[in-house]
């Protein structure tokens, strides 16, 4: 692994090399400089035969990015993988003077191209002399130079950004750079025992149970506290099993035994009212939830079903029922009670109107009290409907056999 110099001292080896290299091919570049400007300033102050060595683009190396580093990650261990790099390089040659002849700033580029094809490795001794410090001589992958083909118009964009006439020059690649991760590696105990007693693996036969929807009573489209929904799906059992119902309301999900259904591939739970659970008021909120079944047989791991929407409706009582036109002032209850953040909205007729108030009771088993205005009303009947986070109350009874829905006259308000 290397530290953070590892792209400088990249740049610097680089340079040496060429430096040295140059001259010992072509006597007549003795007084060779090779400099690492941006392509803008290469040529600034220098008049003598020059090659400009420019790192233009870092690249992630794929291969790399993603793979512990061999003695440092052990199996089991994990850590954050080491900065993986590809370096770019654009290697531009200068002749001599104002003038910059043609002739000389071939050679020198012929001269670097030909010590970059016989040099392909970087020696680590060649990487340690270069700078100070670094240690990417250590790393365990060598570095690797390699010609990158460039087509001629990315070749000129760049030339473009810095806004200078184009050189003849040519593209390399250097792969790959190694950087230390500074972050810790985590180094979990080893494994003693599998299971309580060393038992083993528990396995456990047959399928998770899957579910396929809810059904709220009278094909509703929510259901509302005190009464059952029924639950399809496969591999259903009401045995060891708990329905468990989530919001993102609540602090907690809450967990219902289910009984049987009257058919196979069914189970039915009842939610309870404030009649059968005190606190079923506070417990519960309207809105949607996801609902799972899970398993939980002695000796074997709990298994879970996946999740379906539930939307619990909520149950309003409306008060006045009549009213004259003009303005009307309603104020309703709401069971559950309504929390801190969710959404209300009176359904009053084709209207929607925002609460002036939402109290909840000091005594949390009683109901949510809301207050309205609605102006003006004409005379008319209306049905009340509360929607709270998107779930509207239901303002149907049914009546007779087999059942026969009509509008709840407790959910109206003659306007008279």
């Amino acid at each position: 692994m290397s530290n953070a110099l590892a792209i400088a001292a990249c740049t610097a080896t680089l340079r040496n090399l060429l430096l040295a290299q140059i001259p010992f091919l072509d006597s007549d570049l003795s007084d060779l400089e090779v400099t690492t400007q941006p392509l803008d300033l290469a040529r600034k102050n220098v008049t003598k035969a020059q090659l400009n060595l420019f790192l233009y683009q870092t690249v992630l190396n794929g291969a790399w990015r993603n793979l512990d580093m061999p003695r440092q990650v052990r199996p089991g261990e994990t850590g954050a993988p080491a900065l993986a790099l590809n370096l770019h390089y654009l290697i531009t040659a200068y002749g001599r003077g104002e003038s910059d002849n043609d002739s000389v700033s071939h050679r020198v580029l012929g001269g670097a191209m030909s010590v970059l094809h016989d040099h392909p490795l970087l020696s680590r001794g060649e990487i340690s002399a270069a700078l100070t410090g670094n240690d990417l001589g250590e790393q365990l992958e060598r570095l690797k130079i390699t010609p990158l083909a460039t087509a001629l118009e990315d070749m000129s964009k760049l030339w473009m950004v810095f806004q200078t006439q184009y050189r003849i020059s040519a593209a390399y690649e250097v792969t790959v750079l190694l950087i230390d991760s500074r972050a810790p590696v985590r180094t979990p105990l080893p494994v003693l025992q599998r299971g309580e007693g060393d038992r083993g693996v528990a396995t456990v036969a047959g399928l998770a149970p899957t579910l396929r929807e809810i059904r709220p009573p009278n094909s509703q489209p929510a259901a509302r506290l005190g009464e059952d929904i029924a639950i399809a799906g496969e591999q259903l059992t009401a045995t060891d099993a708990i329905v468990r119902f989530t919001s993102s309301r609540l602090a907690q999900p809450l967990e219902i035994l289910p009984t049987s259904g009257a058919k196979p591939g069914e189970l039915l739970v009842h939610l309870p009212s404030k009649t059968e659970d005190a606190n079923a008021l506070s417990r519960w909120a309207p809105g949607f939830y996801t609902v799972a079944l899970v398993v939980k047989k002695t000796g074997a791991p709990a298994m879970a079903s996946n999740e379906v929407a539930f939307a619990l409706a909520p149950q309003i009582t409306v008060s006045p029922t009549n009213a004259t036109p003009g303005t009307v002032n309603l104020t309703l209850t709401c069971e559950p009670r309504i929390l801190t953040g969710q959404r209300v909205l009176l359904l009053f007729g084709d209207r929607q109107v925002e609460p002036d108030s939402v109290t909840n009771p000091i005594d949390t088993t009683q109901p949510t009290t809301l207050a309205f205005t609605i102006p003006g009303v004409g005379a008319e009947s209306y049905v009340v409907r509360l929607r709270v986070d998107g779930v509207d109350s239901i303002p149907v009874v049914y009546s007779g056999t087999p059942p026969v829905p009509s509008f709840d006259p407790l959910q109206k308000v003659t306007v008279a």
